[in-house]
């Protein structure tokens, strides 16, 4: 998945496992998020200084799921940069998945960013949104 904040892609995440028989199976041990690492107790609390670890131990969570063979993995982030998903990708790959990048919204369209600054859970204003943007890559 990629998109901004606030874009979409959990919500197509939810959609896509629902109309799926499996999907249960798919939510439990092939959907990874970094996001999900800062729920507690059904709260979404951001803490910036756990980022990184969240996501090594998100990465970690997809590589084993794909040594496990599961059917479906999903990695559900950001990715604005190419960096950001290109160890996903590489891993998938290398354990001979098929690989689809599914992009939720235009983050150059400004309609679409301050869509995303009003309904991200991050809390991130229209500028911040728009910075990122900026920085979003074409695979």
């Amino acid at each position: 998945m990629r998109g901004l904040p606030g874009s979409g892609k959990s919500h197509w995440v939810d959609a896509f496992i629902a109309g799926r028989r499996d999907g249960e199976s798919i939510r439990r041990r092939g959907y990874f998020s970094t996001d999900d690492r800062f729920v507690t107790a059904g709260e979404y609390r951001f803490d910036a200084s756990k980022l990184s670890e969240y996501h090594q131990h998100n990465l970690t969570g997809f590589i084993q799921a794909l040594s496990r063979r599961e059917p479906v993995v999903i990695c559900d982030n950001t990715n604005m940069a190419r960096w950001e998903f290109m160890a996903y990708e590489a891993a998938a790959k290398a354990m001979g998945y098929q690989v689809r990048i599914v992009l939720i919204g235009e983050p150059q369209d400004e309609a679409h960013q301050a869509l995303c600054a009003e309904r991200n859970q991050h809390g991130l204003e229209l500028k911040q949104i728009q910075a990122m943007a900026r920085q979003f890559q074409q695979p």
